[in-house]
């Protein structure tokens, strides 16, 4: 296989990165001049902050967000057009890229939060398709465009059908529709609509005051019962789960600083 040259960038940085002292790590994407596209350059860097946020103990919550006007542009031209030269095997390389940072950023163990400021298409859908909760101003608009050049939203269907049910994605993935706020909130993309990123602090001082462990295994738990039937393996499942997380030390942690009346070990001051 013929070697690839790969773009690289010094300044402006394509991502700013900053963790708090309350232990909130925010990613903001930074190619405002291209709408925040991806390019081979952002995915890279993207997935390894998503891993090092994964392993760093001081990031309790993951916050997801945007410079500039745009949230996220989908697929940079440029790198497109790089790659409508590629072959098939090199095609596929550079998908699986996206789609390790992908499953990085959907399993990630710390609660994650995207803030969707301005549009989002295509790849920028598929990236908060991975969070966990997506808080969007009102007059964000989305589009899954891919069928617009000739693709599909492959790499990104997974979440993106889960996310928004299976008759919106027919739709959607069709038509390459341009859909609101209030339409993304119908359908399930976005949790909630906010009027200023200023709202985002209610919905991460509430993740603050959970039990790390606790949120790390509901999020698996969501994971391991998602239409599945209810067997009596999946009863024995859950119930392990709770005895093994009521025995733990968090677990005791949490129940005693309860009846205690007090705060537990993890708690945040919430912000007023």
């Amino acid at each position: 296989m013929k070697q690839r040259d790969t773009p690289s960038r010094s300044m402006p940085a394509t991502l700013l990165v900053d963790t708090n002292h309350a232990g909130v790590t925010t990613v903001s994407l930074n190619r405002p001049e291209a709408h925040n596209a991806f390019d081979e350059v952002m995915i890279a860097e993207l997935h390894q902050i998503f891993r090092n946020a994964d392993n760093d103990n001081r990031t309790r919550v993951v916050v997801v967000r945007a410079e500039g006007r745009s949230f996220c542009a989908g697929a940079d031209l440029k790198w497109m057009k790089r790659a409508a030269g590629f072959t098939e095997q090199e095609n596929y390389e550079d998908a699986m890229a996206l789609a390790d940072l992908l499953i990085t950023l959907d399993t990630l163990s710390k609660p994650t939060v995207a803030f969707v400021q301005g549009p989002a298409y295509g790849g920028g859908v598929g990236l908060i398709s991975c969070c966990d909760i997506v808080v969007a101003l009102g007059k964000t608009t989305y589009c899954l465009s891919e069928v617009k050049l000739g693709l599909v939203p492959a790499v990104i269907s997974p979440y993106v059908v889960r996310a928004i049910g299976t008759r919106a994605a027919r739709r959607y993935f069709q038509s390459a529709e341009l859909f609101s706020s209030k339409e993304a909130h119908r359908i399930g993309l976005v949790h909630e609509i906010v009027g200023a990123e200023a709202d985002l602090d209610v919905i991460v001082d509430a993740l603050l005051q959970g039990g790390p462990q606790a949120q790390r295994i509901s999020k698996q738990l969501v994971a391991r019962v998602e239409n599945q039937p209810v067997t009596r393996l999946l009863i024995e499942d859950t119930a392990r789960t709770i005895a093994s997380v009521r025995a733990s030390e968090e677990g005791k942690e949490g129940l005693n600083a309860f009846f205690e009346k007090r705060n537990s070990g993890w708690r945040q001051p919430v912000k007023r």
